[in-house]
């Protein structure tokens, strides 16, 4: 079967398992690694493989073709992206109004998550939206090559290191605007494949990671571009949780509020909420 996943400590750790045959009956698998801002737009173009991950953000455009998998992705509290600025600049976020921000992808949740705060907050608008690799956004606002930016995974531990000021926590601002987790990473799977099958496989590939924690590392650091061990564990640690496991019921919600919400403001293509559990 093949897969596309992005190298982070979180989707490695989560595939370890299955990537390395350790998952009684499931197929062998051949595996891309990609950033998420490649398989949003494989997913949206109908040539990605028959499971990957993608942004919550990217599902609307994709789901009469794919199914969400309600396991293997990336759904919390405490996780969500951060909006950075150089230096200290206090908390208003009108500061960022005709502004250049840079955004690690026009399609992931992140983005969609700033434009919705945005609406919500500001007076007037931001400038220009630049798309960069979110390894580039850090150095590129300390830089002065952008007024500031939209940031994901690791950059939570590390944007101090920068000389960087935490603007908002864009995770923290949804959870207090709708009392639910965000959604950061989605599974899919294309429509026709078993994907009760692929949901258990995932499951078992998680719980075997959680009852294995040193059987990943190798894989793990191997994928981590150069990251520092402590950070991959705190990657992990952050990104990988109950709703890994099982999005459940309050994962759901959090998923049709967040992309009913968006399809409300055109943000997102408009879509059938029950094709969000139709496999």
């Amino acid at each position: 079967m093949n897969i596309a996943f992005s190298p982070c400590p979180n989707d490695t750790f989560v595939f370890h398992a299955w990537v390395h045959g350790h998952i009684q009956g499931a197929p062998p698998l051949h595996v891309t690694y990609a950033d998420i801002d490649i398989t949003n737009h494989l997913a949206a173009e109908g040539k990605g493989p028959e499971v990957m991950k993608i942004s919550y953000a990217a599902l609307p455009y994709v789901l009469e073709d794919y199914a969400l998998i309600p396991c293997g992705g990336a759904l919390g509290r405490g996780c969500g992206p951060l909006l950075l600025t150089k230096g200290k600049t206090g908390d208003d976020p009108n500061i960022l109004n005709g502004k250049t921000i840079a955004v690690p992808s026009e399609r992931s949740t992140a983005y969609l998550l700033f434009r919705l705060w945005v609406a919500q907050q500001l007076d007037g608008k931001v400038g220009k939206i630049v798309v960069m690799p979110f390894h580039e956004i850090m150095p590129a606002v300390r830089n002065g090559t952008v007024d500031a930016g939209l940031v994901i995974h690791e950059a939570r531990f590390t944007y101090q290191a920068y000389g960087l000021t935490m603007l908002q926590d864009l995770g923290s601002w949804w959870e207090e605007d709708t009392g639910l987790p965000i959604p950061l990473g989605a599974i899919i799977a294309k429509r026709g494949l078993d994907a009760s099958a692929i949901q258990s496989w995932i499951k078992q590939s998680v719980q075997y990671a959680w009852a294995h924690p040193d059987a990943s590392k190798e894989y793990v650091m191997s994928h981590a571009q150069e990251m520092a061990e402590e950070v991959a564990k705190a990657h992990i640690d952050l990104y990988v949780n109950t709703f890994t496991e099982d999005l459940g019921e309050d994962g759901y919600r959090a998923v049709e509020s967040l992309l009913v919400r968006a399809a409300e403001e055109d943000l997102v293509p408009a879509f059938k909420k029950e094709w969000l559990r139709e496999k």
